[in-house]
């Protein structure tokens, strides 16, 4: 179904893919992350396991100028019933956070890997460049922005899952099938 505006009520296929990409990869990364932290420094699966993390982190960081111009060009569906505008300002604001925190997450890795002198590989196709001299100050300063970060996004990240969570079961309305991929009441048929 179209809204009057001509607009569908659900996300394109286009946006919905690179949200859900996104949320995997960023759950999959925070995961290795977590799990290196327990591995002993400079040994193996460590290095291997950073490696992969590295990996998708730089792929996210690629992927998310990407989201946000094609979040610019289709921009955002109508509501059959919209929320509240305080509703709809924290969740702009909860929004631009999580973009903000995906962005900051992996610069930081990259500056700190970077300017720590470790290699920036890229799934074992290519390495990134060093685009910061090596420079242990700035490496540690890499390492705490890259830690704290990675806090607030896993904070965030889970406030969001809840907020989700509230929309789908407690209140009952549309929130969730706005990003959910498949069929959609019916919307996807009419759309496509």
């Amino acid at each position: 179904m179209m809204a009057r505006t001509g607009r569908p009520y659900h996300y394109d296929r286009v946006q919905r893919g690179f949200h859900w990409l996104m949320a995997a990869l960023i759950v999959v990364a925070l995961g290795l992350g977590i799990y290196a932290a327990w591995q002993v420094p400079g040994t193996s699966p460590r290095r291997e396991i950073l490696d992969i993390h590295k990996s998708i982190g730089l792929t996210v960081l690629l992927l998310l100028p990407l989201r946000f111009v094609w979040r610019l060009v289709a921009g955002e569906p109508a509501y059959r019933a919209p929320p509240s505008r305080h509703a709809h300002i924290a969740a702009t604001l909860a929004h631009l956070t999580l973009y903000a925190l995906m962005l900051l997450l992996p610069v930081s890795g990259y500056v700190y890997s970077a300017a720590g002198g470790y290699g920036l590989p890229w799934f074992g196709v290519f390495s990134f460049p060093r685009l910061v001299p090596v420079d242990k100050a700035l490496s540690q300063a890499g390492y705490g922005a890259h830690y704290w970060i990675a806090w607030g996004l896993g904070i965030v990240l889970g406030l969001h899952v809840l907020a989700v969570a509230w929309h789908a079961w407690i209140r009952r309305d549309e929130v969730m099938g706005r990003m959910w991929p498949g069929r959609v009441g019916g919307d996807e048929a009419r759309s496509a």
